[in-house]
């Protein structure tokens, strides 16, 4: 048989397979497409790639960069780097007054970051803090002896912070409660002789604007920036930490980012409570409103005010008269008042004498002590009755008298209890630490428990536990003495004062934060720099704004990784599909020519010559 032999530009594999060689007309495989294909599929996978490192590193990676971050915060400050910025706070309370110097590297140029504030320490690594008592307030006749009265706080200030650093050094003097004490005549008056001559003798940056006599809300708000600032609930990168929902203002989106910690903190004459509000929500009445409007605050702390990423709404409340000790004080008189009154209906002698004395179930068992108001002079003798206790002091929680607040019927913004965190200090952790070492998480039935089991005890059984070192190195013999009562009024201030559930989850008695205590100080400074990074931004616009891109693009890059992968394996198999289906048509469409061909060329002899 002739064998008719077409030119063909396939496989050579392809061509063994066909006996008659390849079909005519053999597609030409198009080498530039696949090659394009591949390519791009090559470059989208180096896309992929190459940008992880500006992807956020992983969770593990962040808190190990936090735990070397505060490992850092504990060394001695830098002086030598001329990158540092410095600060300096004064806080002029009521028994003394205490300066604290911060520092902090430039800003990273993030308008959505806080600059990195941080507390000075010195060549020793101690914090640079002095104190000296008593109080501003003692100046309050003379108030042109403010400046020497300030001298010794900023002397030491200023010995610490470099020289040629004292002309940017923003200095801020706060005064707190000794201040508000007295007539604002005599608070302007001092305020005007440090602003008059403290720049005579400091070349700290400082103005009228940086000395002022702060509310009790001012502080609260400090308080509740700086715990939240150590905690880092400020940086709003970490996705998988707790979130929350937070409706701003007009705006019709809302704001999903890291919830924050509210802070409860009992000391010996008051109680203070701060939390963030995320949404508004609606009042009852325009009285309700009005309360409201003095204890809500929002603020931004971002040093742009167009970027409401840092806006906060926060309900702050301070309530004179329910600190421990103060709220001893009131049980006494309010226990001495009753007795009284008691004795005179019934004509009994209830408490006038050690024989027949009152008993007090707030006090440990046997312990006895006297109650003396003016002429009035009570004798008691500790019952040790834990709930009991608890049900004489629930009428303390509607204030010491009707011109205060009550922490009952005052206005509390809600707290959404299933998404939230709080934590306890001064007066709730001492109370939950000193004597019944259950500080940190707080769970109602343990401390309960607890609380009862040391209330029974006897008063010479405590003692000795006391003298043998069992309780903690803070407790002392007032602690010892009047833990039943204290821990009796936290529970009652926590679950019917402010309603906390006895199942709330997300409350730490804390007395340091990461092993240092957190002055309302560092919130302050925070709040009083907060546009200082302006002045990096301009520069690093166009280095952010391409991070920026390239984290919003690359962000899920493991992702498109593998997308890829898909995208030119699937091109391939469907090229090779395309050439298997054409190679099966042609080869059909060659059958049939072949036929064709054997008819024609192949006749038999003689038949052509019929024709």
């Amino acid at each position: 048989m002739a064998r008719i032999d077409f030119a063909c530009l396939c496989p050579a594999s392809w061509r063994l397979a066909v006996p008659w060689g390849c079909p005519w007309p053999w597609p030409r495989p198009r080498p530039a497409a696949l090659g394009l294909a591949l390519a791009v599929g090559l470059l989208l996978l180096l896309a992929a790639a190459v940008p992880r490192r500006w992807a956020a590193p992983p969770r593990a990676d962040r808190q190990y960069e936090r735990y070397l971050a505060r490992v850092e915060e504990l060394k001695a400050t830098d002086t030598g780097d001329a990158a540092l910025s410095y600060g300096i706070v004064v806080d002029c309370g009521s028994s003394g007054s205490r300066v604290f110097v911060y520092f902090w590297p430039p800003h990273n140029g993030n308008p959505h970051d806080l600059l990195d504030i941080k507390q000075m320490r010195d060549e020793s690594s101690r914090p640079v803090v002095k104190k000296i008592k008593p109080g501003i307030s003692v100046v309050a006749a003379t108030p042109e002896r403010a400046t020497p009265y300030m001298r010794p706080l900023l002397q030491f200030a200023a010995a610490h912070v470099p020289a040629k650093k004292h002309k940017e050094t923003p200095l801020y003097i706060l005064c707190t409660a000794g201040m508000r004490l007295l007539p604002e005549r005599q608070q302007a008056a001092i305020l005007e002789d440090l602003v008059t001559n403290v720049p005579l003798e400091f070349d700290f940056l400082f103005s009228k604007s940086h000395a002022e006599v702060i509310s009790g809300k001012q502080e609260g708000v400090y308080a509740w920036i700086g715990i939240n600032f150590v905690l880092g609930r400020f940086e709003h990168e970490d996705e998988e930490d707790a979130v929350v929902t937070v409706a701003l203002g007009d705006q019709a989106e809302s704001l999903v980012r890291k919830r924050t910690v509210g802070i409860l903190d009992m000391g010996g004459a008051s109680l203070q409570i701060a939390y963030e509000v995320p949404s508004s929500g609606a009042f009852s009445s325009p009285q309700q409103e009005e309360a409201a409007k003095s204890l809500l605050a929002e603020f931004n702390l971002g040093c742009d005010v167009q970027h409401t990423g840092h806006v906060y709404r926060v309900y702050v409340n301070t309530f004179l008269g329910f600190g421990g000790n103060f709220a001893r004080q009131r049980y006494e008189e309010l226990v001495l008042n009753q007795t009284y009154v008691h004795n005179h209906l019934h004509g009994q002698q209830t408490g006038l004498s050690p024989e027949t004395p009152f008993l007090d179930p707030c006090l440990p068992v046997g312990l006895e002590d006297r109650v003396a108001r003016g002429a009035q002079t009570l004798h008691v003798r500790g019952q040790g009755d834990w709930q009991t206790c608890t049900e004489l002091l629930h009428p303390l929680l509607m204030g010491p008298n009707s011109s205060q607040a009550s922490l009952v019927g005052a206005y509390k913004a809600p707290i959404d209890f299933s998404n939230s965190e709080f934590y306890g200090f001064s007066e709730f952790f001492y109370c939950t630490e000193d004597v019944l070492r259950l500080g940190g998480r707080y769970d109602a039935p343990t401390f309960t428990s607890a609380a009862q089991e040391y209330c029974r005890q006897s008063w010479a059984v405590l003692t000795q536990r006391f003298h043998n070192g069992l309780y903690s190195s803070h407790a002392d013999q007032h602690r010892v003495k009047y833990q039943c009562f204290k821990s009796a009024w936290m529970y009652q201030v926590l679950h019917q004062g402010f309603r906390f559930p006895l199942d709330y989850p997300s409350l730490r008695t804390a007395q340091l934060v990461y092993d240092r205590e957190v002055q309302w100080t560092l919130g302050a400074i925070l709040y009083k720099t907060r546009f200082l990074p302006l002045r990096d931004l301009r520069p690093e616009s166009v280095r952010q704004a391409h991070t920026s891109w390239l984290r919003l693009s690359f962000v899920y890059n493991h992702y498109l990784f593998f997308a890829c992968i898909l995208v030119v394996a699937l091109a391939i198999v469907l090229y090779l599909l395309r050439l298997r289906r054409i190679h099966r048509r042609q080869l059909r469409s060659a059958q049939l020519d072949m036929l064709w061909l054997d008819e024609v060329v192949l006749l038999p002899p003689g038949q052509g010559d019929g024709l």
